[in-house]
């Protein structure tokens, strides 16, 4: 018999999603829509906003912790030791392996060269350095909202329909939280436009779908995914590296269309339950 202490945590209900989705889009809108009303105020409070700025790492987390809070309260500090689990999956076909690790870098390094551009991002003067610690932080910035977009959103989403339109409704939703911070001077955003980044974002999330799916619900696949996306050593390929994306995702829709539009085999679990015996 299980004693209490020891009693499997039960998987997240479907209607945290609400929650999830609330405290996510409070907590970064708060941040970011207090630089863009009260801008002199905010700067002259905490410092002016920028990529490396604490609360833009907070706005950032949203999504995780939202998750992870949602996750530590519905099935304790073991609970969330299980969610975590989830960060050692790594098993998928070799395919999935191959396109994080080269064919992420190919999509920028053509995009580049598409519009002239160079093979990688020019070094700053003081050499390699640099890029390399922005790579590390950058480890520890936009991957970290997979914790909660994959490791909450998408399994409780695929409970209810299929692969595909879970992807694209998480990178619907994904675009619109991103839509303040196009307001916001002092970080990427304000040199972009929004609709091909919207599209952008409903493209990965339905690219990452197979590739969480073929890993049994990995964090850890998701999360590199995120990392190539945002690596500081390769060019910018803007608006070439959205389009040569959609193209791609397009091709394995079409080849993995079985298993996209059919809920079988769809990772439906946030907190894993740990293997009999």
């Amino acid at each position: 018999m299980t004693r209490p202490s020891q009693a499997i945590p039960q998987d997240m209900p479907s209607w945290v999603l609400l929650p999830f989705v609330l405290g996510t889009f409070a907590l970064t809108w708060g941040i970011v829509g207090s630089y863009i009303l009260f801008p002199e105020t905010m700067a002259a409070t905490f410092g002016q906003i920028s990529g490396a700025h604490p609360l833009f790492f907070l706005a950032t987390w949203a999504p995780a912790i939202s998750a992870v809070t949602l996750i530590v309260v519905r099935t304790g500090w073991r609970g969330l030791r299980a969610f975590l689990s989830r960060l050692l999956l790594w098993r998928c076909a070799p395919v999935w392996w191959l396109i994080i690790l080269v064919g992420v870098p190919l999509v920028f390094v053509a995009g580049s060269l598409i519009k002239g551009g160079p093979v990688l991002a020019p070094l700053p003067p003081e050499g390699a350095g640099p890029m390399l610690a922005l790579m590390g932080m950058m480890l520890f910035l936009g991957p970290v909202e997979e914790l909660g977009w994959r490791g909450l959103a998408q399994p409780i989403l695929q409970r209810h329909m299929a692969p595909i339109w879970a992807g694209a409704l998480i990178g619907a939703t994904w675009g619109i939280w991103h839509l303040p911070a196009f307001y916001l001077a002092g970080v990427v955003f304000a040199d972009w436009a929004f609709l091909p980044f919207f599209i952008g974002n409903v493209t990965l999330a339905i690219l990452v779908t197979p590739i969480f799916n073929s890993a049994r619900g990995s964090l850890l696949l998701p999360m590199l995914f995120h990392w190539q996306l945002i690596n500081p050593f390769w060019p910018d390929a803007q608006p070439w590296d959205t389009w040569i994306l959609l193209a791609v995702a397009a091709g394995i829709v079409w080849w993995r269309r079985d298993s996209l539009f059919s809920r079988t085999g769809a990772a439906t679990e946030v907190v894993p339950r740990p293997a009999a015996g």
